[in-house]
């Protein structure tokens, strides 16, 4: 085929032309002559952000916004007319002749404009990888020495290496406005921002209303925030000085992307991206709880989410309205039992783990040291309270308080001291307190050995007479009666709990029916209920004949009461009455997790998206247990049956009847009397009695291999070998075909690297030794995100079972080939 010299030449045009055409939509700048229309976009030169015009959410207004490219396509992270839309496309943003960049219609009116902050002889826009749209002079020998950039002007979004605060040279304030709806980016009820009057803190608003507040800088991080710390996903710092005062953060490395933002109901939120998901992950939230609602417990009170109730009043001061704090209104707070009248003989009371008060009104000096922080306020009779500024190199600096204490939480890590002003009498009284406590301390132990020798004579007196029951019934009556003397005057004082009425469950559950029952173990059984009020509840009544004793159902009401996670279940309170021991819990409708999982019908319910949310809950749930919580908790009896599901299956962890709390830096304990269930012990519990947070972390592990596979760890067999399932799926692992561990109900919606990595992580936790497997802070990270995962070790309990075992329902195991050893056991319940 011959082709014409003219033909040639068009066909030349036609491919310059496509390139520029292609070149030209993918530029990331805009001159003085240029102009993007709607339909245009700028895109950054890495290809993370593009900018264009756009309709948010079901809106057909137009604004002109930037938003990820690369990944979460879509998340718009800066609006530039968010409060001034265009009715239709006829937008376009262009330089005017004085140097501003502005979005004008199709009538040649300003929609939007930046503010230079000087006059530019040649201004070019240019969207950076950052995010972050800057209007630059070609002619400026600096290129970072930016006229104007969108960062000094947020929305809803805080992006790594933007600041939020004040700059005094310029005036500029840098605060965080959420939109007011997910269709409409506008301007709307909630801010954040930072507050420079007293020592500067960041401040979440509701309109006037103040929300929640992060509390002043202290070196290391913002007083009230305590889960800010150092991570391997970003740094961050606090710059205070004459210039400017801002909060900054970075990413330690792009391919793992975390962004804040301010969502229109008011949540300060971080995310992660999860590249695996193709979803945005909640990482942390400002406000934890509702400890964190504002000044909560009011003047002079202090919040403790771990009480019961969790306000009370600082030492040396009482409720304002008694009557009030009854009826949980804490907002009149508390007042002084004894008045100050500035007399030498005032002095400080130490409290530590703490959220310092507001310190809108305070005053601070950088350079004093504690000791003349306290000199100083003693001798002005305003002065409150004082604290270091600064505890990060041994504490310096110094704030002091003028007015009432506001807004004062307990925290059970990250928190720090303040020193607050009283009375000389309420000092006495306390140091008298604490001189008590000192002789108790020597006293109790000796009243214990007394106690023991006493104890050890009854016991030999009550045997006797145990001997003369010759009828069943009538010595477990006697057992009961003698050991579990537990009334509602006596023992439920120090629950903390609401007390049911055993009548009143009773009507509840249809006097225990057996159409109203959930299920049914070696502790009794459980039922369904409805109160008066339409409440749904579920009542564990413990058999008589319960191998869950009075101390098991004592730590079962003590550890749960005070745990608060959307992941554990919620106990609503207790029913102790003359023989009856009832706990009354949150009713899930889904029951547990075994109940869908070991199903071959009922397990195709829950696809691979509702197993990954269950695992990841039950992470979260696990780490609370074990990092957040007032008090370390290892629970002991992780398994299936003891994951709960709510109406939209998520899942929560309950029966911490086993459970164990730990303080301080305790992490392990041992004990001669090893309870649980077999297939989900680790090897040093079962075999040493050494259990600690790292057992549970093996009991994670096996139930991950289960919602993964749908099969039971104990009793599985196959036809192949005689492993269980740990061995099974280990074995598959070495060999590159962990792929046939997956149960086959989730394969529609599965996302094949999220399975494979939670066979692995699973993998990571079952290993043998406790300090191979990694902490549920790790786990969690390792399942959030894209990080290199180590290669597992043999997995403990990796047994070639004889044919000849027992059955498994007999609760017989041979533990070790090579180890003889006698287990006592709490039957599976």
């Amino acid at each position: 085929m011959k082709v014409s010299v003219a033909g040639f030449v068009v066909l030349i045009i036609y491919f310059i032309s496509l390139f520029f055409t292609i070149g030209c939509s993918a530029r990331d700048t805009l001159d003085a002559k240029q102009s993007l229309k709607d339909g245009e976009t700028l895109v950054s030169a890495e290809g993370n952000f593009e900018m264009g015009f756009f309709n948010p959410g079901k809106s057909e207004k137009r604004y002109l916004g930037i938003w990820y490219k690369k990944i979460a396509t879509g998340t718009v992270v800066w609006v530039a007319n968010r409060n001034n839309p265009l009715n239709d496309s006829s937008g376009v943003l262009k330089f005017l002749d004085e140097g501003n960049l502005a979005l004008v219609n199709s009538t040649n009116d300003t929609i939007w404009s930046s503010k230079l902050s000087r006059s530019a002889t040649n201004p070019v826009a240019r969207l950076l990888d950052t995010g972050n749209l800057v209007v630059v002079d070609v002619n400026d020998d600096n290129p970072e020495n930016f006229l104007w950039q969108s960062f000094d002007y947020p929305g809803n979004t805080f992006l790594a290496g933007m600041k939020a605060g004040i700059d005094f040279r310029t005036g500029l304030k840098k605060d965080l406005t959420s939109w007011k709806s997910p269709d409409d980016p506008s301007a709307g009820e909630y801010s954040n921002r930072l507050d420079p009057g007293g020592v500067p803190q960041l401040l979440l608003w509701k309109g006037s209303v103040l929300r929640f507040r992060s509390g002043p800088w202290n070196g290391l991080r913002f007083s009230g925030m305590p889960n800010l710390k150092p991570n391997p996903i970003y740094t961050f710092e606090f710059v205070f000085n004459d210039e400017e005062i801002y909060y900054k953060y970075e990413l330690v490395n792009s391919s793992v992307v975390t962004r804040m933002e301010l969502t229109s109901d008011g949540a300060l939120q971080r995310y992660i991206w999860v590249d695996r998901t193709k979803e945005w992950n909640l990482y942390v939230d400002a406000s934890m709880d509702d400890c964190d609602r504002y000044a909560l417990c009011g003047a002079h009170g202090s919040c403790n989410i771990n009480n019961s109730p969790a306000c009370g009043c600082l030492e040396g001061f009482e409720p304002k309205f008694p009557e009030e704090w009854v009826s949980a209104d804490w907002s009149h707070g508390c007042v002084r039992k004894v008045l100050l009248d500035c007399s030498e003989g005032e002095d400080f009371l130490k409290y530590s783990g703490i959220k310092v008060p507001d310190t809108q009104q305070s005053w601070y000096n950088k350079t004093m040291n504690l000791e003349e922080c306290k000199k100083v306020c003693l001798k002005n009779c305003s002065c409150t309270a004082y604290a270091n500024m600064d505890i990060s190199g041994g504490g310096s600096g110094c704030i002091l308080w003028f007015n009432d204490l506001l807004d004062i939480r307990q925290y059970n890590e990250n928190g720090q001291d303040i020193y607050i002003r009283l009375a000389a009498s309420e000092i006495a009284a306390y140091r008298s307190s604490k001189g008590k406590e000192r002789i108790m301390k020597i006293f109790i132990p000796l009243l214990c050995f007394v106690i023991i020798l006493l104890g050890l004579f009854l016991i030999f007196v009550i045997l006797k007479k145990m001997a003369k029951f010759k009828r069943k019934g009538g010595l477990g009556a006697f057992v009961l009666n003698q050991e579990h003397d537990f009334t509602e005057e006596g023992e439920t004082e120090d629950l903390e709990l609401p007390l049911f009425d055993f009548a009143t469950l009773t009507d509840a559950t249809g006097h225990f029916s057996l159409n109203n029952m959930l299920g049914q173990g070696g502790f009794g059984s459980v039922y369904k209920g409805k109160l008066k009020d339409g409440q749904e509840i579920a009542v564990k009544r413990l058999s008589q004949t319960s191998r869950q004793g009075i101390d098991e159902f004592k730590n079962e009401v003590s550890c749960i009461v005070k745990l608060q996670h959307r992941n554990l279940v919620k106990l609503l309170g207790c029913c102790i009455q003359a023989e009856e021991r009832l706990l009354i819990y949150e009713y899930m409708p889904n029951k547990s997790l075994n109940f869908f999982i070991f199903d071959q019908n009922r397990s195709k319910v829950l696809d691979w998206p509702k197993r990954f949310n269950i695992i990841n809950g039950i992470a979260r749930g696990l780490l609370y247990l074990h990092q957040d919580s007032r008090l370390r908790i290892i629970h002991r009896d992780l398994k299936a049956s003891n994951i709960l599901l709510d109406h939209n299956m998520n899942p929560k962890i309950s029966d911490f009847g086993l459970a164990r709390s730990f303080g301080g830096d305790e992490t392990a304990a041992n004990t001669n009397k090893v309870v649980g269930t077999y297939g989900y012990m680790s090897p040093e519990y079962t075999i040493d009695g050494l259990f600690s947070t790292k057992s549970d972390v093996y009991s994670f592990g096996v139930l991950v291999l289960e919602i993964v596979s749908g099969k039971r760890n104990r009793g599985f067999t196959h036809s192949d070998h005689n492993l269980n399932l740990l061995g099974h799926a280990w074995r598959l692992f070495n060999e590159g075909r962990s792929i046939e561990l997956i149960n086959k109900s989730v394969k529609e919606l599965w996302n094949i690297s999220e399975v494979l990595r939670s066979i692995h992580v699973g993998l990571l936790c079952v290993q043998q030794s406790p300090e191979d497997r990694p902490g549920m802070s790790t786990v969690m990270l390792m399942l959030s995100s894209d990080i290199a995962l180590a290669q597992p070790k043999k997995p403990g309990f990796y047994l070639e079972r004889s044919l000849t075992e027992g059955d498994s329902s007999t609760g017989k195991q041979d533990l070790s080939s090579t180890n003889e050893v006698t287990v006592t056991l709490l039957e599976p319940r």
